[in-house]
C-alpha cells in the first residue's frame, strides 16, 4: 500500500515567554510532568542487536497487540527511555491506541553492562534489528519510528538504508535531527552554547569511566581529563571504538544526510530555525526538497526539541509530541481504510 505524504494541520505558536531559543530548549524539559503513562503497564525487554550486544527497551502493549499500531521511540545523546520527551510522546501514543517501545541506545538507561562497545550516532543497525524482531517475531504489521536529536538521525539513516525493504515500517518522524554531525558539533562548541557542550561532554566522560570499570583495559583513560571538546572526545574515543580513523571520518559516515535521497517511507522532519546547535542550513538539501516522501516542517521558533506552545484548550503545551501522534493516527486510519 502506498501511504500519503505527511503533513501538519497546525502551525507552531510559541509560548510568548519562551521565544528565546535557550529558554525554549531548557524550560520545557525542566517542567514537571506528572502521571505520564500512569495507567500503562510496562514490560522491560532485551533485544539482541549484534553478537554480544543487547539493548533494553521499555514496552507498553495493548491487549491483542497485533491489532494495534506500534511506535518505536529513540532518544538523543545522553538521553534514555526515561527522557521527558520519550515519556511525553509515549503517553500520547499509548492513549491514542498505539503500542509503544521506548528504546535505550547502547549503554543508556543504566545498561553499560549489556555491551562491550560505546554507542554512537551511526548505529542505525540497532534500530533495524529491533524493527525486524518486532515485525517477524511479534507479528506487528504497522510500525512507526520517532527519534529526537541523535535519535532522529538514527531513524532517518535507517529509513534511507532500507528503502522499501521493511513492509511493516509505515512512517518515520525526526525532531531536530543532527543529520550533519560535523556541522552540529562545530555549532555545539560555539561559546554561546557552552552550557550544552559542557553538559554533554561531562556526561560522556562519566559514562566512559563507568564502562572502563566494567571492561578493564579496553580504553586508555590517562588523557581523558585533558579532553576539552566533543570533537576531541569523538576523535580519541567514539570514533576509534566504532571503527573510524578519526572524528572527521566518523562524522562524514554517520550522518543521515548521505542517505535521505533513498528514503521511500512517509517521513516527517520537524526542526526549529532557531535551534541553538542544529543549524537550520543543514536541511537545505536536494535530498529533502526533491524527495516526495519527506516533509520538512521548520517553525521560526522552537529551540532544540522544545516546541513549547502557547496555551491551548485542546492539548498540552508540547507541540511536537502532539503533532507526531496526530500524524501517526491519520496514517493508521489510512492503513485501516486501505484494508476495507
Amino acid at each position: 500500500m502506498t501511504m500519503p505524504a505527511l503533513s501538519l494541520d497546525q502551525t507552531f505558536q510559541p509560548h510568548p515567554l519562551l521565544r528565546h531559543p535557550h529558554l525554549m530548549t531548557i524550560v520545557p524539559r525542566s517542567r514537571p510532568r506528572r502521571d505520564l503513562l500512569k495507567d500503562a503497564s510496562v514490560q522491560p525487554r532485551l533485544f539482541d542487536v549484534s553478537p554480544g550486544t543487547q539493548i533494553l527497551a521499555q514496552c507498553h502493549w495493548h491487549p491483542h497487540a497485533r491489532q494495534h499500531g506500534t511506535l518505536l521511540l529513540v532518544h538523543g545523546l545522553e538521553g534514555s527511555s526515561e527522557s521527558h520527551y520519550m515519556l511525553g510522546t509515549a503517553d500520547k501514543a499509548w492513549r491514542a491506541g498505539f503500542n509503544v517501545v521506548r528504546f535505550n541506545q547502547r549503554n543508556c538507561g543504566g545498561t553499560e553492562h549489556l555491551c562491550p562497545t560505546l554507542y554512537h550516532g551511526g548505529l542505525s543497525g540497532d534500530v533495524y534489528a529491533v524493527v525486524t524482531e518486532l515485525s517477524s517475531k511479534d507479528g506487528l504489521a504497522n510500525i512507526w519510528l520517532a527519534g529526537y536529536s541523535m535519535g532522529g538521525n538514527l531513524v532517518l539513516k535507517m529509513a534511507g538504508e532500507v528503502g522499501r525493504s521493511l513492509p511493516a515500517l509505515r512512517g518515520v518522524f525526526a525532531v531536530c535531527p543532527n543529520i550533519d554531525p560535523g556541522t552540529c558539533v562545530s555549532s555545539l562548541q560555539r561559546p554561546s552554547n557552552w552550557i550544552y557542550h559542557r553538559h554533554f561532554l561531562t556526561k560522556l566522560k562519566k559514562r566512559l569511566e563507568r564502562k572502563a570499570r566494567l571492561f578493564p583495559g579496553k580504553w586508555d583513560l590517562s588523557s581523558l581529563s585533558e579532553i576539552k571538546t566533543m570533537r576531541d572526545f569523538d576523535h580519541w574515543y567514539t570514533g576509534p571504538d566504532g571503527g573510524f580513523a578519526s572524528a572527521e571520518e566518523y562524522y562524514a559516515k554517520i550522518g543521515a544526510q548521505r542517505v535521505l535521497g533513498t528514503v521511500e517511507v512517509p517521513t516527517l522532519i520537524i526542526t526549529a530555525q532557531d535551534d541553538p546547535f542544529i543549524p537550520y542550513s543543514i536541511f537545505d538539501l536536494p535530498a529533502i526538497r526533491e524527495n516526495r516522501w519527506i516533509t520538512l516542517s521548520a517553525p521560526k521558533h522552537g529551540g532544540h526539541c522544545g516546541f513549547y506552545q502557547r496555551r491551548s484548550q485542546r492539548e498540552d503545551p508540547y507541540w511536537a509530541e502532539n503533532r507526531l501522534v496526530e500524524v501517526m493516527r491519520r496514517q493508521a486510519c489510512a492503513v485501516e481504510q486501505g484494508r476495507q
